[in-house]
């Protein structure tokens, strides 16, 4: 009785969440499992003696499962699972094509369950479906563990995360938060604490960004009110040079408001036509932020007074 499942990795959390749907699938759990020693299973062994993978060794304890490692060049001990394989290999592989990860599993499955499953075996003589009718497995708990893969990151000043790659974006005011996303094959999960506050189908690309439209909006709806603000209009008021200036400090990611501040302060200190003076000479550099302006001013200053 086959169960195949195709993953874009080989990881703990992928191995776990396969087994967990082979278990779905199966409808309960055995009570021992034979695993390879790969190091998802097997950290280290000594002849006999078998350290296995704390995780593994964890996630097999909720469905109370015995592991059981092969031994090293024991091609015999897993012969089974070999020439299932090489039966997937020479019966539906061969001129099969598909367009994803989804596309080839929903061909497998419709293989699986009418091809594979129903075929008179040649070792048994039985119809697979069948037979399986005398297995007792353990009904599976209600409590099922969670085994997407975990990962805490930080929200960066384009309101996204990093992760696999690609860019996924968050409502803006997470900036500079940490955050934790947790990852199955199909979805993108990221929570402030342990509250939900985006939710993206997974990209399998490379170097993508997935914005939501509502996240993008709400970024919208801040400038506008930003935008309105009287220390913002006052400073915008001293020219073009000024409104030029912070729209560069915006979209170089830095804080607003508190660069606007400064340099309010800075003109009540040097005078406005120093600060414009100031300001054309950082944008010509391309330095943006109150600590550029409040330096230019300082050497100059102290220049004209000397």
């Amino acid at each position: 009785m086959l169960y195949v499942e195709f993953t874009h990795s080989q990881n703990q959390e992928s191995l776990h969440q396969t087994l967990l749907n082979a278990f779905e699938f199966f409808g309960g759990t055995p009570d021992e499992i034979v695993v390879d020693n790969m190091l998802t299973a097997v950290i280290e062994r000594v002849g006999r003696v078998i350290r296995f993978n704390d995780a593994f060794h964890d996630f097999l304890r909720v469905f109370k499962i015995v592991p059981f490692a092969c031994n090293v060049r024991a091609p015999y001990e897993k012969g089974k699972i070999e020439r299932t394989i090489g039966y997937i290999r020479q019966n539906f592989w061969p001129l099969r094509t598909f367009t994803d990860q989804d596309d080839v599993q929903n061909q497998a499955n419709h293989w699986r369950d009418n091809i594979a499953n129903v075929r008179v075996h040649q070792t048994t003589g039985e119809v697979p479906i069948d037979r399986f009718t005398k297995v007792n497995l353990k009904p599976l708990p209600e409590l099922l563990p969670d085994c997407r893969q975990v990962c805490s990151l930080k929200v960066y000043k384009d309101f996204a995360v990093k992760f696999d790659a690609n860019s996924y974006t968050v409502p803006p005011r997470a900036i500079g938060k940490p955050v934790t996303l947790k990852a199955n094959r199909t979805t993108i999960t990221i929570y402030d604490q342990e509250k939900t506050i985006a939710a993206h189908s997974r990209c399998w690309d490379r170097k993508k960004r997935i914005e939501l439209p509502s996240h993008k909006e709400q970024v919208k709806k801040m400038h506008r009110k930003l935008w309105q603000d009287r220390d913002i209009l006052s400073f915008i008021s001293l020219g073009s040079e000024a409104e030029d200036y912070l729209k560069a400090i915006a979209d170089a990611g830095q804080p607003i408001k508190k660069n606007v501040a400064r340099l309010l302060s800075l003109k009540d200190e040097y005078g406005a036509f120093s600060l414009i003076h100031a300001i054309k000479r950082a944008l010509q550099y391309k330095a943006y932020g109150a600590d550029y302006i409040e330096n230019i001013l300082y050497q100059e200053w102290n220049i004209f007074l000397i």
